[in-house]
């Protein structure tokens, strides 16, 4: 006797539907990415350009919380740092967190 209104929806209307329902989930990447993801990556690009500008007489931080002097940058990723007077230790580039002061290279003029 009656028709139910899913029987009285066009077929043409369940495309437009059904882009409309994936919308939400497209904003939602796209927020996400702009609010986490791409800081993120920024903020890595940053970290890796200060390791690999690590150069001798650098004072820097380590993850751990040690605070000392470049005193030699190795071969594979390794960094000679000195955290007292004669005290060296060998730590993993990556894991420098901050430079503290930078030291000017030399001018050659």
């Amino acid at each position: 006797m009656f028709v139910t209104p899913a029987y009285a929806q066009d077929a043409a209307a369940g495309a437009g539907s059904m882009i409309g329902s994936f919308l939400p989930l497209i904003l939602i990447f796209a927020i996400m990415y702009f609010l986490l993801i791409r800081p993120q990556q920024k903020k890595v690009k940053m970290h890796q350009a200060m390791v690999a500008a690590l150069r001798r007489g650098d004072q820097v931080v380590t993850q751990g919380g040690l605070i000392g002097k470049v005193t030699k940058v190795k071969e594979g990723g390794q960094v000679e740092v000195e955290i007292a007077t004669g005290v060296k230790v060998t730590v993993i580039q990556s894991t420098i967190a901050q430079v503290m002061n930078k030291t000017e290279p030399a001018n050659d003029k």
